[in-house]
């Protein structure tokens, strides 16, 4: 038996369960950085490495190694008799599961049983974020009320998948008018990826809004700031790596939007100094978060949400917040 968790941590953690098989925790972090059409094999190894290698400060040949490495184990499925995929609700965890579904819906699966733990609730915990938070037995306790994934989930999954990676984000906005009740996380997840294309109002993103409107009521510490976030867009899911690249991207513009004292802006999270960190709003920041300025005409855009490339100044897709919907500005 296989299993697939989303995270190191709660692969570690599951290795201490009852629960018997091996554990391979999944390799990337397919919210962040480009996922374009129509990339496959060591294009796609290199398309990745790439990204994480500019974003986390790893070397690009350990971070391709790693990515072929994955590509190994998931070759290697057919020698278990069930593979079982471990996801939660937010928008992380969805994009890798999807990722996951179009792999193994391409794949004959064979006499293997290819089954799923997706969850957005556990029993005791009302503020449940996610999988990493819960014990080994807690694990455990979901391996019994795991599902066959059906034909119609891997279907949904290559779909999703493609709108996801699609260079026209409003392939999007048409799945969401489809019927995805085979994963009930997918609508709330996909609509939050929307909300990262920059807004109408301030060329921002809702992640990036939601960051200077919390810096601005006062927190300011990296250590206040980043639960505060989770807290606030649970949805989202991201990790203190992903928090600090957007706050980093915000920081190092050409207008920036926040100053960061207690470390340096060129690197990964340090986390021996994490404690030390900490933000200011500039004049541009508090001008862009009022709506007064335009942080993309302020200071253009190259950046990948999903399989879309943002670039230049104008002609881009951004958020409309009123309409709930892309345009095209």
């Amino acid at each position: 038996m296989l299993h697939i968790v989303n995270g190191e941590s709660t692969a570690g953690t599951l290795r201490q369960s009852a629960v018997q098989g091996e554990m391979f925790s999944f390799r990337d972090a397919l919210i962040c950085g480009p996922t374009p059409a129509g990339v496959a094999g060591a294009e796609w190894r290199r398309t990745r490495a790439r990204h994480l290698s500019e974003d986390y400060d790893d070397a690009r040949e350990e971070c391709e190694k790693r990515l072929l490495e994955q590509e190994q184990w998931l070759s290697s499925f057919s020698v278990h008799d069930v593979v079982v995929l471990w996801f939660e609700h937010d928008l992380f965890c969805q994009v890798n599961l999807l990722y996951l579904l179009d792999w193994f819906a391409q794949a004959p699966l064979g006499k293997t049983h290819l089954s799923l733990i997706n969850i957005g609730v556990f029993p005791g915990k009302g503020d449940f974020r996610g999988l990493g938070e819960l014990s080994a037995a807690e694990l455990a306790s979901l391996f019994p009320a795991r599902q066959a994934v059906t034909r119609r989930e891997l279907d949904l999954g290559v779909s999703a998948w493609r709108a996801y990676c699609s260079a026209d984000p409003t392939a999007i906005e048409a799945l969401l008018q489809a019927d995805t009740t085979p994963q009930p996380f997918l609508k709330t997840a996909l609509r939050a990826h929307l909300r990262r294309f920059p807004s109408l109002k301030n060329g921002l993103g809702c992640i990036e809004n939601r960051s200077l409107e919390l810096i601005d009521q006062g927190l300011r510490c990296f250590i206040d700031l980043f639960p505060r976030f989770g807290s606030t867009e649970p949805v989202y899911g991201l990790g203190d790596a992903q928090f600090w690249t957007t706050l980093k991207r915000l920081a190092n513009a050409s207008t920036p939007l926040v100053s960061v004292k207690g470390s340096q802006t060129t690197g990964p999270l340090d986390s021996d100094a994490i404690g030390k960190i900490g933000f200011e709003l500039t004049d541009s920041g508090r001008a862009v978060l009022k709506g007064e300025a335009d942080f993309v005409e302020l200071n253009g855009i190259d950046r990948w949400l999903g399989g879309v490339h943002l670039s230049g100044h104008g002609n881009l897709w951004r958020w409309d917040s009123q309409a709930e919907k892309l345009a095209l500005a």
